[in-house]
């Protein structure tokens, strides 16, 4: 048994009293909007260079893990005293089983079906009853790098691939994270592909993953990606670093290749068609939840 300790405080205490309660011997203590699902709930995140100076909320609810024999309000006491508050904030506690954490995380995830033909299925789950004969399973657990199938960028890019990767098609999946959408180009067909992150921890899952999937992929530095190389070139990142891209990602496409790009809110996309105007004509292909996804040939005859 656990007991966990739920208390609220203002965005100038958040993350010095989470740490405190680290320090005074919580288990585990995660910052929450304390106004998550009403009117006044407020989003927080940033691209890369505009990052939030606080990651926490103006109301932020902290919630900490304790083990069931400590006596918590004394430390509580310390840990704000520790923050800088004039006084221990109002707290409720409640007693927390022990389970079978494992189990309680992969009930979380579910296969999910991303097209009628392109499922996306967790190692632990059988084939999904729903997925026909002629369906193309991604096996694929959540890991620490980004690319489950759950968010909408990952959807809109996997759309595209199932609908327009061709036999001949070099694909290249700049940024590849779990690597999903280059084992997905493979599996839909694609003759090649291979991805590329800056992350080493996302290289190394992707590697594993495309092992899992029996799918012949590779993973390589940026700097070991050829010019003209890419009959499809597919990037989901976000739109500050796309655009910054803009030539290095144009100069990968092959005479006549395809640029698609995600990672773009609805209300970005001018910017980033904007940033790719010397090399050829993005369009917005397809929205899903207020992000979109943009694709183009690059010119006939341009030089990169």
């Amino acid at each position: 048994m656990y007991t966990e300790i739920v208390l609220e405080t203002e965005l100038r205490y958040a993350e010095a009293l989470s740490d405190a309660l680290l320090d005074v011997g919580a288990l585990s203590a995660a910052l929450e909007d304390a106004d998550a699902g009403g009117s006044d709930e407020e989003p927080l995140f940033g691209e890369p260079g505009s990052e939030p100076l606080h990651k926490a909320w103006r109301s932020s609810r902290i919630v900490a893990l304790f083990k069931e024999d400590v006596q918590v309000e004394p430390l509580l006491a310390v840990a704000a005293a520790a923050a800088g508050l004039p006084e221990l904030p109002a707290w409720t506690a409640r007693p927390v089983a022990d389970a079978d954490w494992v189990r309680e995380t992969q009930a979380q995830f579910e296969p999910i079906a991303i097209a009628e033909r392109l499922w996306i299925v967790p190692s632990w789950h059988a084939r999904p009853i729903e997925a026909g004969p002629g369906a193309i399973l991604l096996k694929l657990d959540p890991g620490l790098a980004f690319g489950t199938g759950a968010h909408p960028t990952t959807r809109l890019c996997l759309n595209w691939l199932l609908e327009n990767v061709e036999p001949a098609d070099r694909v290249i999946d700049y940024g590849c994270g779990s690597g999903i959408l280059a084992i997905a180009a493979r599996k839909l067909g694609a003759r090649a592909a291979c991805g590329t992150d800056i992350d080493p921890q996302a290289v190394r899952a992707s590697i594993d993953n495309a092992r899992d999937n029996q799918c012949e992929v590779s993973f390589v530095p940026a700097e070991e990606l050829c010019p003209g190389s890419g009959d499809i070139v597919i990037a989901n990142i976000l739109s500050n670093p796309l655009q910054l891209l803009a030539p290095l990602l144009a100069s990968l496409l092959a005479p006549h290749g395809r640029l698609v790009l995600s990672g773009v809110l609805e209300r970005q996309a001018d910017d980033v068609i904007s940033a790719y105007r010397p090399w050829l004509d993005l369009a917005v292909w397809r929205a899903d939840e207020g992000w979109v996804c943009l694709a183009g040939h690059r010119r006939d005859g341009m030089p990169l």
